[in-house]
């Protein structure tokens, strides 16, 4: 099998790298006054990298998280060489709205140059994407699974494909898509132009590079796990059936727009429907809804018209809006890769963020895998209940048992009276002393050399509620020295 050779340099003695605008990126003068009239002037940092190189015609595989500008980074040069080759473009993403949301950046980059995109997705009816066809769009987005059928029926082929994006790749795999990526690599043309973002680089990933790409150069501005600059992350410690009355309590502190991920479609549901039956502006997004129901749940979350969303990990990649003030871990994700991927929705675009992840005295070892995977110590809050009154005679309370020193939590102290009560107490505001939880980027950039014949490539123009109770504050760990 092809080799892929990697020569990396170690962040730390990198040196530091001058701040570049778009206009110092090779960008057109067309496309930069667009970029001007978005008000947007300084290139994030994979921006900054992946365009200069993906302009030339070079195969790219990006390392980066969401929320990190990887749309623009791979949108400005497809554009830009599809129009002077007359070629199509072709954007595969795992969720539809993922695909939509890329779709919408697209167009914002390219409608006054005359852009014409097509948004193949499942749920969305097939004559109308069949009269998006038929007016030969220059770029097609498209979900895995909708574009093998438009394939298998011939109302689509990739011959005019001269520029093809993988987005979000680790993620497609893990939803077994697999088997259509491969089928849509080999059915492609073999003299394209080849862009892969991830944000992990798994086994399955430098297979594909191998064997599909051409001498790939690898970009890596965050390396995996890399969790966002701006986001305070806070875990509770708690017992789980009382979720719900901690967060009924702490949206009662964060006034903004709230995010709560939790496991399961028939969790959300329910979730969604109790915080309704409390006054709630919630709504919920699943893969069990239809796809109008998922285009409204986000378009209300966007415009603010509903406060509170509650999702599966379906959104965790899936969601690009701005504003976000607070994620909720409702339930820890079943892959701790997922963590990132969930607190990511907030803190975007040089915002602060705020993540509460909600877990129990029996889930240490997913926390330590998360810290693990992230690097970094996160501030634990641990809840205990309490009685109402603790009688003398029962000898006071007994030595607390410690999380972090792999005691069992019991989530009581010895010589406690009946009548515990649930929930926060008053007095405590959840995620008080927050810790600035910040974690700089490590960026660097390295090669991949597929070890295969470089093929030319063709230059070829494209046109114009509920009661308080009592809750007592165990212990409170910020992560510095600790």
């Amino acid at each position: 099998m092809t080799n892929i050779t990697k020569v990396a340099s170690l962040a730390s003695s990198a040196p530091e790298e001058p701040k570049l605008k778009f206009s110092d990126l090779g960008i057109s003068a067309s496309i930069l006054e667009i970029l001007k009239k978005l008000n947007l002037e300084d290139p994030t940092p994979i921006q900054q990298k992946t365009i200069p190189t993906a302009i030339t015609g070079s195969d790219v595989i990006g390392i980066a998280q969401t929320g990190t500008g990887k749309t623009f980074a791979y949108g400005i040069p497809m554009l830009q060489r599809i129009g002077i080759s007359k070629g199509q473009g072709l954007v595969i993403a795992p969720t539809r709205e993922l695909a939509a949301q890329v779709e919408e950046s697209l167009k914002k980059l390219g409608q006054a140059l005359g852009l014409r995109t097509a948004l193949l997705i499942g749920g969305d009816p097939f004559d109308r994407q069949l009269f998006l066809l038929r007016k030969k769009p220059h770029v097609v987005v498209a979900t895995p699974g909708r574009l093998i059928d438009h394939l298998k029926r011939r109302t689509f082929k990739l011959d005019q494909i001269t520029t093809l994006v993988l987005d979000e790749a680790d993620m497609m795999l893990d939803m077994g898509f697999a088997p259509q990526v491969q089928e849509i690599l080999k059915q492609a043309p073999t003299e394209r132009q080849t862009l892969l973002f991830s944000a992990t680089m798994p086994a399955a990933i430098v297979k594909i590079a191998a064997t599909f790409m051409k001498l790939p150069v690898s970009i890596e501005v965050a390396p995996p796990g890399t969790t966002a600059e701006q986001v305070d992350q806070e875990i509770f410690i708690i017992n789980g059936e009382e979720r719900l009355e901690h967060l009924i309590k702490i949206l009662t502190k964060y006034t903004g727009s709230v995010l709560v991920f939790v496991r399961t479609k028939h969790g959300v549901k329910n979730l969604t429907q109790k915080l309704q039956s409390l006054g709630h502006k919630a709504d919920e997004i699943h893969s069990n809804l239809s796809l109008g129901r998922r285009k409204t749940a986000l378009a209300n979350f966007k415009s603010r018209k509903t406060r509170i969303l509650v999702a599966t990990d379906v959104a965790a990649r899936g969601l690009d809006i701005n504003g976000i003030e607070l994620v909720v871990n409702y339930n820890l994700p079943d892959n701790t890769e997922d963590y990132v991927h969930r607190i990511g929705r907030t803190g975007r675009a040089g915002h602060l963020g705020k993540a509460i992840t909600f877990a129990t005295s029996h889930e240490q070892r997913e926390i330590r895998n998360i810290e693990k995977l992230i690097n970094k110590s996160i501030k634990i809050t641990e809840f205990v209940k309490l009685a109402r009154e603790s009688s003398p005679s029962a000898g006071g309370r007994g030595k607390k048992k410690s999380f972090r020193d792999g005691s069992k939590f019991r989530g009581a102290t010895r010589g406690t009276a009946r009548g515990v009560e649930r929930g926060l107490s008053r007095g405590v505001s959840a995620g008080a002393n927050h810790g600035a939880a910040s974690h700089s980027a490590a960026s660097h950039s390295s090669v991949h050399s597929v070890v295969r014949s470089v093929a030319s490539r063709p230059s070829s123009n494209f046109s114009s509620k509920s009661k308080p109770s009592s809750h007592r504050f165990v212990r409170s760990r910020h992560s510095a020295g600790k």
